[in-house]
């Protein structure tokens, strides 16, 4: 199984029913984007929507993952965009 596919599972555990995209844009394995939109982030700040997905990241992945962006934001934000 490819990091890009563990980090996304990861995810999902975390959030149910969140929408997630993870790619490796280096294609190093150690770099990756995330794109997650999330029910969960309905009203919350930016801050607390990356702390929802970092928390169970960080504890999974803290000596093989080097870099991590993502973009996080709740559907209603996703549908205007």
């Amino acid at each position: 199984m490819s990091l890009t596919h563990e980090i996304r599972q990861t995810i999902l555990t975390a959030l149910p029913g969140a929408d997630v995209v993870v790619t490796d844009p280096m294609d190093d394995g150690q770099h990756f984007q995330a794109v997650v939109v999330a029910p969960q982030f309905e009203g919350l700040s930016r801050v607390k929507q990356h702390q929802l997905v970092m928390r169970p990241l960080t504890q999974a992945f803290a000596t093989s993952v080097h870099a991590l962006s993502l973009k996080t934001m709740s559907p209603s934000e996703w549908s205007t965009q």
